[in-house]
């Protein structure tokens, strides 16, 4: 009987559209859920389990996830017909990129490691129906030079309790944000996007349920006039004073980079 653990870490890329979020759910369609089914398939006789880096809400992508995959029955043999079996078998819109062994000490979920996320928006007209899994479409037209100038008041160590959904007690509600900038976009190109798209980026070692969404919300409402400079000072400077509740659409959003230190 072999009572050695194996440990591998897995990179990951996925379209989010047709997924409700990476953790497995009753009833539902999940990132995790399929990767699962799959590995029971291609190892029908192994003893496994998966821990994701991270958790991704419905609708919402990813150029680089990760997670990490625990066997109890021997090690992969060769990692790329491991690599080529397992791509053979997930679905379209799942892509595993990579995998490398990894030893005891590594902890996916707590060793450092730095996200950056970008979110993908128009505005001013409509866009082609084949956008929609990828660039949130907002009609009207935004002032995007106030919206780039209050980018910058995210940057720092911030009490984000403005730009959460009520959490469990004792969640740690401060957190730092090393990038935030909009861009234009040159992350994802097709013939059927709009002229002009942009992008939102954000880069730290850790967020809060709905941060980045709720973060993005802002930024549109103050591009629209309902939301001022001033406001989303005040949001971070008195957090909870203002009440804030735009939640950008999850399908504009995507893990771009995950690195661990």
């Amino acid at each position: 009987m072999n009572d050695k653990r194996f440990y591998y870490l897995v990179n990951i890329q996925y379209l989010g559209f047709r997924f409700s979020g990476w953790q497995k759910q009753p009833q539902q369609k999940t990132i995790e859920g399929m990767i699962h089914k799959t590995l029971k398939f291609i190892m029908p006789h192994v003893q496994f389990k998966i821990l994701g880096a991270g958790r991704t809400d419905a609708k919402v992508s990813a150029l680089d996830a990760a997670f990490e995959l625990f066997l109890d029955d021997g090690p992969i043999e060769d990692l790329d017909a491991f690599l080529a079996l397992f791509n053979k078998n997930l679905p379209s819109d799942i892509r595993a990129t990579a995998i490398k062994p990894v030893n005891a000490e590594f902890n996916i979920i707590k060793d450092p490691k730095m996200k950056e996320y970008v979110y993908l928006f128009s505005f001013g007209s409509k866009n082609h129906p084949y956008s929609a899994p990828f660039i949130t479409n907002i009609l009207e037209q935004l002032d995007l030079d106030s919206m780039k100038k209050a980018t910058s008041y995210f940057v720092g160590t911030h009490d984000y309790t403005s730009y959460t959904v009520k959490s469990q007690k004792n969640s740690h509600k401060l957190r730092t944000i090393e990038l935030c900038e909009i861009r234009k976009n040159t992350i994802l190109e097709a013939n059927f996007f709009p002229e002009k798209s942009y992008a939102l980026h954000i880069k730290g070692k850790g967020f809060m349920r709905y941060q980045i969404r709720m973060i993005m919300g802002a930024l549109i409402q103050l591009g629209k006039g309902e939301l001022t400079l001033a406001d989303i000072e005040d949001s971070l400077s008195s957090p909870g004073a203002k009440l804030l509740t735009s939640v950008a659409p999850g399908s504009g959003l995507m893990l771009k980079h995950l690195d661990f230190s």
